[in-house]
């Protein structure tokens, strides 16, 4: 939204007097790079259209990073490794042009789940990160919390009266990236938190998933296999599913002492 025009008489410059209205119209950025656009014009001689074009391309770029850069500190992936140098030769089954095909986004406008499993220190962290990252800088809204946070986060809002609001914030975005999945057993009442969000979000968002096990197992993290089978039904509907194996990127660094038994 424009502020108001300011008070007082046009400056009898009309750089001042240009640099002035576009302040007026918000266009901090077209305001500060107009003086060097126009001592490139005198050697460039580019036409009007070209320098109209220019003047507000830079505006419009600098309110494009602006609002990735407050996507991103909304969504709070932390850092992002990405998949450029992500080794997918130590994960043979999983297909690297499928993971590059979600960069895209085509899962967000479909509304579809992506589901990585497999054990800890394979890559699913990084790897859903990266998708999320990719649906941020498209434009799309983003979010990421480990599955225990989002659980107490909702607890305490019921504690505390704002719990609509708080499902909401899970509920809302495009995308939500639930990491750590079953890390911890589910009790009752955080298994009806989960349930509550993942039934909102079906069909009405993407939810990005990293598991440490296969779906045979989930059912240890519910009270009971019933509510397991409702959570798995719908996030399974219509997923991508990225399976991790093989062995750890995690490894020491150095081994000091002898080989204990458990070894």
């Amino acid at each position: 939204m424009a502020r108001s025009r300011r008070q007082g008489p046009t400056p009898s410059d009309p750089i001042e007097a240009i640099v002035t209205l576009a302040q007026d119209l918000d266009l901090t950025t077209a305001a500060m790079v107009l003086p060097t656009l126009l001592e490139e014009a005198v050697i460039q001689s580019p036409s009007y259209t070209e320098f109209a074009h220019a003047f507000l391309t830079a505006e419009v770029n600098a309110r494009r990073e602006r609002s990735l850069q407050r996507g991103l500190s909304r969504s709070r992936l932390g850092t992002v490794q990405g998949v450029d140098d992500f080794d997918f030769s130590a994960r043979p089954q999983l297909d690297a042009r499928v993971v590059r095909e979600l960069l895209h986004c085509r899962y967000v406008a479909e509304k579809r789940n992506v589901l990585c499993l497999g054990g800890p220190g394979l890559g699913k962290t990084r790897i859903a990160k990266a998708i999320v990252f990719a649906a941020c800088t498209t434009g799309y809204t983003t979010l990421a919390v480990r599955a225990v946070e989002m659980i107490e986060d909702l607890h305490a809002s019921h504690v505390d009266g704002t719990f609509r609001r708080t499902l909401r914030k899970y509920v809302k975005p495009d995308v939500l990236l639930i990491d750590e999945f079953g890390h911890q057993p589910f009790d009752q009442q955080g298994t009806n938190y989960l349930f509550r969000v993942v039934s909102q979000r079906h069909k009405q968002g993407a939810t990005v998933l990293t598991a440490n096990t296969g779906f045979s197992k989930w059912k240890s993290f519910f009270p009971t296999e019933v509510h397991a089978a409702a959570a798995v039904d719908r996030l399974v509907d219509d997923a991508t599913i990225l399976r991790f194996t093989g062995r750890s990127f995690r490894q020491p660094r150095e081994i000091v002492g002898a080989e204990l038994d458990s070894d």
